[in-house]
């Protein structure tokens, strides 16, 4: 694949998520003003900051923080060989195809030492409750004192009326935004599986490796709960726009 395809494809793909996310890029941005405060909070003083980013796609955030954040290795796992295909064509991100829902994934990272930081973006809403305490635990272990682990995702707000009024919010600041009539999802994907020049691409997947399970409607009360039971010291949200939330655990 020719990079210039891979990039035409992650630039629709970043179009077409601006649909759904219409802060997409502050968001970003809040996800690396996260990672460089603890980085700089370290003490320590190695050359290359390690962060990896769970479920990562076609590397739109990795990219990013290479380009935002000083000094950082970017190691970005997903279990789609497509997706991952797109990220390659990103400078200075590493890819790793692995299933977050398979304890094994940990040792595919290879990563020396601890982590500094663990991130994601629209991703882990997918995974069922249990693989997702499964998945804090690894990250609480594997995070040196001081880490982070910075979600950017769609989060239900508690209480009986919240869920519709975050996504009411959300939305309405997708129209302020002129975003509403950008490409949607399943278009995207209708046009990048048929696009000849991602063939070798999309022969490599498969139904197990690339299919999601329903979302798993966890509140931003149930996941902070979950964080803290896993062992993370601080857990907050530290950008929000309706039902979309940056959340942040501290090792």
């Amino acid at each position: 694949m020719q990079p210039s395809v891979g990039q035409r494809w992650v630039q629709r793909w970043d179009a077409q998520q601006e649909r759904y996310i219409a802060d997409r890029e502050e968001r970003f941005r809040v996800v690396g003003d996260v990672v460089a405060w603890s980085l700089a909070r370290s003490g320590e003083h190695r050359e290359r900051g390690r962060v990896v980013d769970l479920g990562c796609g076609p590397g739109s955030l990795g990219a990013r923080l290479v380009r935002d954040v000083p000094g950082v290795e970017v190691v970005g796992v997903d279990a789609d060989p497509l997706l991952l295909g797109l990220a390659r064509t990103a400078e200075g991100v590493r890819t790793v195809r692995a299933d977050l829902t398979d304890p094994g994934w940990i040792y595919e990272v290879g990563l020396d030492g601890p982590w500094d930081a663990a991130v994601s973006s629209t991703a882990l809403h997918w995974l069922a409750p249990g693989d997702l305490e499964r998945l804090y635990a690894t990250l609480a272990a594997r995070l040196r004192p001081g880490g982070v682990f910075v979600d950017a995702d769609h989060r239900a707000l508690d209480g009986s009326d919240a869920a519709d009024l975050g996504r009411h919010v959300r939305h309405a600041r997708a129209v302020r935004a002129g975003v509403v009539d950008n490409e949607d999802w399943a278009s995207w994907w209708d046009g990048v599986l048929a696009d000849p020049d991602l063939g070798p691409l999309v022969d490599t997947r498969s139904d197990d490796t690339v299919a999601h399970s329903s979302e798993n409607g966890l509140t931003v009360g149930e996941q902070t709960a979950m964080l803290r039971e896993a062992g993370f010291a601080t857990v907050t949200p530290v950008w929000q726009c309706g039902d979309d939330h940056v959340l942040v655990g501290v090792r």
